[in-house]
């Protein structure tokens, strides 16, 4: 089980971390690897060399620069979670597959739907929550501060996960088991005020 070396969980942390950095912008994970990899910083994975390209550089460029900015238009903002979501998970598997170990089809597959699919598809449901807060009790005027802290997040957890990708798995550990106990809270408020109602 050569898979099981630690030079292939590095690789998976890495994998996962940018994958839940996908939640947050789907573009800005993937754009940071094809600037660090066209700039000679960073050597990528044999799945993902489409991304050291110059042309996978510009459209990657192009396509953040619109995510970024379709963030801060306050109607369009809310309307783009219903687009990001499954792009986000998409891209979140793409990431995680390119960076899972030589293992058995099914198996890589299966890891990377669902780990790197779902850690994805878990910090975009935690971003359209925050949002869908923010445009109920400022009317959409706390919304840009939200964008930007996204976008914080994003580039951050991408960081994290290229320069310490155990670094960035326990953070993104932390997030979970944070949001977890968060959604565990407000459920069993809700059924305790059901209960005594």
């Amino acid at each position: 089980m050569e898979w099981l070396s630690p030079e292939h969980f590095f690789a998976l942390a890495m994998g996962l971390g940018l994958s839940a950095a996908c939640g947050f912008r789907i573009f800005v994970p993937l754009t940071l690897m094809s600037v660090m990899a066209n700039m000679g910083w960073f050597n990528l994975p044999a799945e993902m060399l489409w991304a050291s390209s110059p042309v996978a550089l510009i459209m990657l460029l192009s396509a953040t620069g619109v995510e970024i900015v379709a963030y801060y238009i306050p109607w369009l903002d809310n309307a783009l979670d219903t687009l990001a979501t499954p792009l986000a998970m998409v891209a979140g598997t793409l990431v995680t597959l390119g960076f899972a170990p030589d293992m058995p089809a099914v198996a890589q597959w299966s890891l990377a739907l669902i780990a790197g699919g779902g850690l994805a598809g878990l910090t975009q449901g935690a971003t359209v929550a925050t949002r869908a807060v923010s445009s109920a009790t400022t009317g959409g005027l706390g919304n840009p501060i939200v964008s930007t802290l996204e976008g914080f997040f994003a580039l951050s957890l991408s960081l994290l996960a290229l320069f310490a990708p155990l670094l960035a798995l326990v953070a993104v550990l932390g997030v979970l088991v944070w949001a977890v106990y968060k959604i565990s809270k407000k459920i069993t408020k809700a059924s305790d005020s059901k209960t005594l109602a």
